[in-house]
C-alpha cells in the first residue's frame, strides 16, 4: 500500500501556522521507532500578508515545504531496491540512533512499589551522565566501565556533601545491566553486551546488631509507646521488614496444626512472594485478630522508625547507633548463631539467592568463637 503524505498547517503563536506532513498510513518514527502520522517541519506561514516581506516568506516556504512533501512521498513509496541483507542492516542503523536513556526510562516505568523508585533513582544517575542522550549505537564495553566508575565516584543525589554508597552503585549498575539484557533479547542490540560486563562487587551492609541478652534487656524495658514495642520485638523475633510490617493485613496471616503459624509476603524490594514461619511468641505480639482487611499494626509510621525507636534504645540503655532495618540484621544473626541453616533462613527471609543469607554467617561472632574452640592440641 502506498503512503499518502500531505502537507498540513498547525496554529501556533504569534498569529502563524505550523507546517507539517501527514502520513497515512502511519510511518516508524525515525528516534523511538513508534508509529506516527505527522512530522514537524520546522516550518511557518503567517496568518496575514498585509505586507510584502510576509507574502513573500509564505510563497517561499510554501514552495519549498512542497519540495519536501515531494521528496518524502518519492521516497517512502520508490521500488524496492534493497537486498534482504541490505534491508537489515537498515534496521539496525535505524535502532541504534534511537535513545538507549529514554528505552531505560520506559522499562523503569514498568516496575512497582519500591523497586520502581530505585529504578527511578538509576535513572536519574545514567541521565545525568548521559545528559539525556545516548544511541544504542554507541553504546559499548568503555561506555559500561566509564559509568560504572561514575557511580562509583560521584556525589550522592541526596547529599553533596556524601559520595554515593557502593551498594546503591551495585544495585543501579545492576539495572542498567537488566536494560542491555532485555535490549538484546529485543534485538536492539546486534551483541549480548550485558554478559560482557562484569558487576560491581557488593560489600557488606550489616553496620550493627542486638545481642540476644540486649533483645531480652528491650523487652523487660519500659517503652511509652506500646505500639513502638510491639513492632521492634516483632521484627526482631521474625526478621519482617518496617515497610511489610506497616502494610501487613490480617488475612496474611495463617495458623494451622500441619505448618505452625505462617505469614504471606510480598518483599518489597523485588515484588517477589514469599511465606515466613512465625514462632507463637510473635504471633502473641500481634494482638487480637481483627477483619481481614485491617492492618495489623494500625498507626505505625515513619516517626517510630527513624526517631522513637533510636530514643527508645537509649532509654533501655542500649547504646548502639541502630536503624530500625538493623532488627533484621538482628534476626539474620542470631538465627546462624542458634544453628540455623542458611537455606531455611533463606526461605524464612524471603531472600532470592542463598547468597543474601551467607553474609549473616560470615559475621557471627558466636559461630567463630565455637570454630575457634574446634581445634584443640595435646600440650
Amino acid at each position: 500500500m502506498a503512503t499518502k503524505v500531505k502537507l498540513r498547517q498547525k496554529p501556533i503563536s504569534g498569529k502563524r501556522h505550523s507546517l507539517y506532513l501527514d502520513f497515512y498510513p502511519p510511518i516508524p518514527h525515525p528516534e523511538t521507532g513508534e508509529p506516527t502520522r505527522r512530522e514537524f517541519l520546522g516550518m511557518y506561514l503567517f496568518d496575514s500578508e498585509k505586507n510584502p516581506f510576509d507574502k513573500q516568506h509564505n510563497k517561499e516556504t510554501k514552495q519549498l515545504a512542497e519540495q519536501i512533501r515531494q521528496k518524502r512521498e518519492n521516497f517512502l513509496n520508490k521500488p524496492e531496491i534493497y537486498t534482504g541483507y541490505e534491508k537489515e542492516q537498515l534496521k539496525i542503523r535505524e535502532r541504534g540512533e534511537q535513545n538507549f536513556v529514554e528505552y531505560f526510562k520506559k522499562l523503569a516505568d514498568k516496575r512497582k512499589s519500591s523497586n520502581h523508585d530505585n529504578w527511578i533513582a538509576a535513572y536519574r544517575y545514567l541521565e545525568t551522565y548521559t545528559k539525556g542522550n545516548l544511541k544504542f549505537a554507541d553504546l559499548n564495553e568503555t561506555f559500561c566501565e566509564d559509568f560504572k566508575e561514575y557511580l562509583l565516584t560521584t556525589k550522592s543525589n541526596k547529599s553533596i556533601k556524601t559520595n554515593l554508597s557502593k551498594n546503591s552503585a551495585v544495585s543501579y549498575f545492576n539495572k542498567l545491566k537488566a536494560t542491555l539484557k532485555q535490549a538484546y533479547k529485543e534485538g536492539k542490540l546486534t551483541s549480548d553486551l550485558n554478559a560482557k560486563i562484569e558487576c560491581i562487587e557488593s560489600e557488606e551492609t550489616i553496620k550493627q546488631t542486638l545481642t540476644i541478652e540486649e533483645l531480652n534487656k528491650l523487652a523487660k524495658a519500659e517503652c511509652k509507646n506500646p505500639l513502638l514495642k510491639r513492632i521492634v520485638l516483632f521484627s526482631a523475633l521474625t526478621g519482617m521488614p518496617f515497610k511489610e510490617m506497616e502494610n501487613l493485613i490480617w488475612e496474611k496471616i495463617e495458623v494451622s496444626e500441619s505448618f505452625g503459624i505462617r505469614i504471606k509476603m510480598i518483599r518489597q524490594k523485588t515484588g517477589k512472594p514469599y511465606r515466613i514461619n512465625i514462632s507463637l511468641q510473635a504471633y502473641n505480639l500481634l494482638g487480637e485478630p481483627k477483619e481481614p482487611s485491617d492492618k495489623v499494626f494500625e498507626g505505625i509510621n515513619n516517626r517510630d522508625r527513624y526517631y522513637s525507636f533510636q530514643l527508645w534504645l537509649a532509654e533501655a540503655g542500649i547504646k548502639k547507633d541502630m536503624t530500625f532495618h538493623d532488627l533484621r540484621h538482628t534476626y539474620g544473626c542470631l538465627q546462624i548463631d542458634f544453628g540455623t541453616d542458611i537455606y531455611t533462613l533463606q526461605g524464612n527471609m524471603g531472600h532470592s539467592t542463598p547468597r543474601q543469607s551467607m553474609m549473616y554467617g560470615k559475621i557471627s561472632d558466636q559461630r567463630k568463637r565455637e570454630a575457634a574452640d574446634k581445634i584443640t592440641l595435646d600440650f
